[in-house]
């Protein structure tokens, strides 16, 4: 099935700026979106926490970029990776993805954050945010989303966490992610659940600490 995504013969998303090579946009990108999530942790972008509140947020962050931001993807992908030996994450089926994710939203939103011990709060906030971004309801910026979108609300339950842990380290969370979210239909439950609880501890920790 050919993407829509991209440009003919290329696998290089096509974008408002009209950039076909991939340096370039990724640079572009970078930029762009650096900006807006400064913005967005001066000025947390208000709603429910619901899909249409995560959608809103895509759109803030790759509105420069991408004429399809704050849009649910309409294909399915998959994506190789190389911590998995070239597997891919069972992303969300195109059909099931708002269900998905407004079920991950709903059990996010109806813990009882306040009441959870340090190492309650990680356990949960790791599973919460793998399964918002195990849905890939976007045909990209899922990480910088999910990871944004839910240090925003966590912080809007009065809980501190240290951001600036997951802008440092962005490819171990990505790669944190994946390790926590590789269940497959066939293969079984391959996940390893450590590496994503224990950097989300470790910046909650910090946040704590640095008050």
């Amino acid at each position: 099935m050919l993407d829509p995504y991209v440009y003919p013969g290329t696998n290089i998303l096509r974008n408002i700026l009209g950039i076909q090579d991939r340096q370039m946009l990724d640079d572009a990108e970078a930029d762009y979106v650096s900006l807006r999530l400064r913005e967005l942790a001066e000025n947390p972008l208000e709603g429910s926490y619901d899909v249409g509140h995560l959608a809103k947020m895509h759109k803030y962050i790759f509105q420069d970029i991408y004429e399809w931001a704050g849009k649910i993807r309409t294909i399915n992908i998959e994506k190789e990776e190389p911590a998995l030996g070239g597997l891919s994450i069972e992303y969300s089926d195109k059909a099931k993805i708002e269900g998905d994710l407004s079920d991950a939203l709903k059990k996010m939103t109806s813990r009882s954050w306040a009441s959870l011990s340090l190492d309650g709060r990680a356990k949960c906030f790791s599973e919460d945010l793998a399964a918002v971004w195990k849905v890939h309801g976007f045909r990209e910026g899922n990480t910088r989303l999910a990871v944004t979108f839910c240090c925003q609300f966590i912080e809007a339950q009065g809980i501190s966490i240290d951001r600036t842990i997951f802008e440092k380290h962005s490819t171990y969370v990505r790669t944190a992610l994946v390790a926590y979210s590789a269940v497959f239909h066939d293969l079984g439950d391959l996940s390893k659940k450590e590496y994503l609880e224990r950097i989300i501890r470790d910046s909650l920790e910090h946040a704590k600490n640095t008050v």
